[in-house]
């Protein structure tokens, strides 16, 4: 059933808010006294990300085989993936400070390339998702299908490098 109804403004309200309110959480002062299960949170995000990277796999693999059920079941589980990943990172910065990385030479010079392109796509993935599936929604599958030619690598490459950052990391936490 094809929708009328217009989203972009939520869309645009979304996708500012979203960095904001993160920028906001790395900002402001920490202070709380965190228990074990919060410090399981990034090797929990890693998980997600590596889940959500498997899940558009398959439901890329599920479209190009027009197998549209599964495709559309599958891209309900990303989406249902980035928001608990979402809901888990936005909770972890909210209670922790950021862990500095410690790697040296060329190997420091790696992190923060993939982490800063990690972040930037971060955040253009979002309003790319939201009008991908917008338009999976309103039923025009032309526009979603152009759209997702561009959302899929970049959803992929933020995954991925996700569970990289994640990774690199680790060994400091």
């Amino acid at each position: 059933m094809a929708s009328k109804f217009n989203y972009t403004p939520y869309i645009f309200v979304v996708s500012l808010l979203i960095p904001i309110v993160v920028a906001f959480l790395y900002l402001m002062p920490k202070g709380w006294e965190v228990g074990e299960e919060v410090l399981i949170l990034p090797k929990f995000n890693a998980i997600i990300n590596g889940l959500t990277t498997l899940v558009l796999i398959a439901a890329f693999i599920a479209i190009r085989k027009k197998n549209i059920k599964l495709h559309r079941n599958l891209m309900l589980t990303a989406l249902g993936l980035s928001l608990l990943f979402l809901l888990s990172y936005v909770t972890y910065h909210s209670l922790t400070e950021s862990t500095p990385y410690g790697g040296e030479g060329a190997l420091r010079t790696l992190y923060f390339v993939i982490l800063i392109t990690h972040i930037l796509l971060a955040i253009a993935i979002v309003p790319l998702v939201l009008i991908t599936f917008v338009q999976a929604l309103a039923e025009r599958f032309d526009k979603h299908k152009k759209i997702a030619r561009i959302t899929l690598p970049i959803w992929l490459y933020v995954t991925i490098t996700g569970v990289i950052v994640y990774l690199m990391i680790e060994p400091y936490y």
